[in-house]
């Protein structure tokens, strides 16, 4: 997550083939000319080299989806002579016959020497870093360009505990530092939570005991710090922080509500599509953050800070907003920087929205606030992390789109997303909503009317998992999603006009 705020607190960082999948089911691949099946990805992979995408050698496929009619999208990522292209992962979209349709991401023809000229020790040593793992890559720039480089990954904890994880490329020619970027994203047996009250939890018995280990879905497993909880008669929490199995019951729960919204509103199966579950850790540290990491596959939460009056930050709009960051990086794997990095957290806020929506728990009512949960002060109008609504409230996210934006700290570039979100879901003008007072602004008094979030979420969902790729900035964001629109309820529909229109309320225009 990232960003606190709260009156008179000072902010504090939170912060082979694939499966074809599709609602419809899937599709069989369709005839070619001389009668014989021709295989989507074949037929993407020149299409891209026809596209000016992509070499069709050197496309490796990453997920594939088709459509009840047949249309196809194919999700390539990019090598040359044997090293990854970061930045070059392209969508092709083709018809149920194999055509082009159009692609989206991708880069053209590469020309440029593999040989480096500097050291990877010299590389370590730019990305200032005394340890990590590197590789040589080509690097796209958001500019375009592409370099030989160097990707130096390190992991490590902060002197409060706290996860941290950076992700650099520097210049393998030169040894100029190119990009860095956090890859910390900074949010039935029964249990009492902090937060969410008495709920009904997935468990395993094992000996004479119960495990957090849900054998419903792919295996979700809770943590208290590095222990696996265990319970004598599977009667979890008290809704105290002090007990330990508190903070652990919010936490089961939202990693299930999470897995349970995606596949029953997306027909996702788990993060990463793919049935595995993932792994939570509560109690991880005395710090106010939590976090997915891709590495290990998990979240882990801090235990917030008592004396701010903030406890653990295992609230439902919380999880689901960092395992969100691992569906992020499984389809569309927005750079965590500029504008496609505002885009990676407002898809975690947006989708970390819906999943308490999507739950419906009446000891956290469904909003477009996150994290207001946590403070013991519980005001969402003034303690919270971030809103939807009005992003500014926070004191530094970005309402609406300006050439600025980009330059922003990617927790506060996520304005722009968020409200155009709030804007599709409810629309402009003061209401109130489940007890929170709401009056969202928007550029020039354009007035928006809301299509609903269930509408919303499915727009946004197909844009980032279709037609979003790793340098997507706010204008293509706007593409993506008018494309999902049509593709969801028709080229002259309300719902693509309503795009349209909450885009331009946020200054995002074509």
């Amino acid at each position: 997550m990232k960003r606190i705020r709260r009156a008179g607190l000072a902010a504090t960082a939170i912060a082979g083939l694939a499966v074809l999948s599709t609602a419809a089911g899937v599709q069989a691949a369709q005839p070619g000319a001389g009668g014989d099946p021709v295989s989507p990805v074949a037929a993407a992979r020149a299409n891209a080299e026809q596209l000016g995408v992509g070499a069709a050698g050197d496309l490796v496929v990453r997920d594939v989806v088709v459509d009840g009619d047949g249309t196809s999208h194919i999700r390539f990522d990019r090598t040359y002579q044997g090293l990854p292209v970061v930045g070059g992962d392209v969508v092709v979209h083709q018809d149920k016959a194999g055509k082009a349709r159009s692609a989206s991401g991708g880069v053209g023809k590469l020309s440029l020497s593999t040989k480096p000229a500097v050291s990877a020790a010299t590389a370590t040593a730019a990305a200032k870093q005394k340890s990590g793992k590197q590789q040589l890559v080509v690097f796209v720039t958001d500019a375009g360009q592409s370099k030989l480089a160097y990707q130096v990954v390190s992991e490590g904890r902060k002197s409060t505990g706290e996860p941290t994880g950076t992700e650099t490329y520097v210049d393998a020619q030169t040894g100029k530092l190119l990009a860095s970027w956090s890859t910390v994203h900074d949010d039935l047996g029964s249990g009492t939570g902090l937060y969410s009250g008495t709920v009904a939890l997935d468990t395993t018995k094992s000996g004479a005991n119960w495990t957090m280990v849900d054998p419903v879905r792919g295996g979700n497993t809770t943590y208290n710090a590095g222990t696996l909880f265990s319970d004598a008669d599977n009667v979890w929490g008290t809704g105290s922080n002090s007990n330990p199995q508190s903070a652990g019951v919010d936490a089961h729960y939202g990693i299930a509500e999470t897995w349970d919204y995606y596949k029953n509103v997306h027909g996702r199966n788990g993060i990463a599509n793919d049935g595995v579950g993932a792994r939570s850790y509560v109690h991880d540290g005395a710090y106010v953050n939590a976090s997915w990491s891709d590495s290990c596959f998990c979240m882990r939460y801090g235990d917030g800070d008592p004396s701010q009056g903030i406890g653990p930050l295992v609230e439902l709009d919380i999880a689901g907003h960092e395992m969100s960051h691992g569906v992020t990086s499984r389809s569309a794997k927005l750079r965590y920087s500029g504008e496609s990095g505002g885009l990676n957290e407002s898809t975690s806020d947006i989708f970390g929205t819906a999943v308490e929506w999507y739950a419906a728990n009446g000891s956290d009512s469904p909003d477009y606030v996150l994290g207001e949960e946590i403070f013991a002060d519980y005001d969402p109008a003034a303690n919270f992390i971030r809103r939807l609504d009005k992003p500014s409230m926070d004191g530094a996210s970005a309402d609406s789109w300006s050439k600025s934006v980009g330059r922003l700290n990617v927790h506060y570039s996520s304005g722009v997303g968020n409200h155009f979100f709030y804007l599709l879901s409810e629309g402009s003008g003061a209401k109130t909503i489940n007890g929170v007072a709401y009056n969202s602004p928007t550029v020039n008094g354009i007035t928006v009317t809301g299509i609903g979030i269930g509408k919303a979420e499915k727009i946004w969902y197909r844009a980032l998992t279709t037609y979003m790729t790793s340098r997507t900035d706010y204008h293509g964001a706007r593409t993506a999603t008018l494309n999902a629109a049509t593709d969801l309820y028709g080229a002259s529909s309300a719902e693509r006009a309503a795009v349209e229109q909450a885009w331009a309320a946020v200054n995002v225009v074509g």
